[in-house]
């Protein structure tokens, strides 16, 4: 009686329980590597909020090139060209 149950026990296991066990892991990857709709409306509120900040950046980069049109040079890092530089592009500017 055992010389008969496991072998069909072992073909069952491979026939049936390994594919069972394979598919049901693919659709759990599936369905979790989808954006959900809460997902998708992050992404659009951060997006919104990017292009909004965008849009501010270049008023300030607007408003400051016309109260001082040599501002990226005064405002340069000072690592970049030295403290001293920096000082002498201050005076220049004021």
């Amino acid at each position: 009686m055992e010389d008969v149950l496991v072998p069909i026990m072992v073909v069952g296991m491979l026939f049936i329980g390994l594919p069972w066990l394979i598919f049901h892991y693919v659709t759990r990857w599936k369905s979790a590597a989808t954006l959900t709709s809460e997902d998708e409306r992050l992404l659009d509120e951060m997006h919104e909020m990017a292009r909004r900040l965008d849009d501010r950046l270049q008023t300030i980069e607007r408003i400051m090139t016309a109260e001082n049109p040599a501002w990226r040079s005064i405002a340069a890092d000072p690592a970049n060209i030295g403290i001293e530089d920096v000082h002498a592009a201050r005076r220049l500017g004021q």
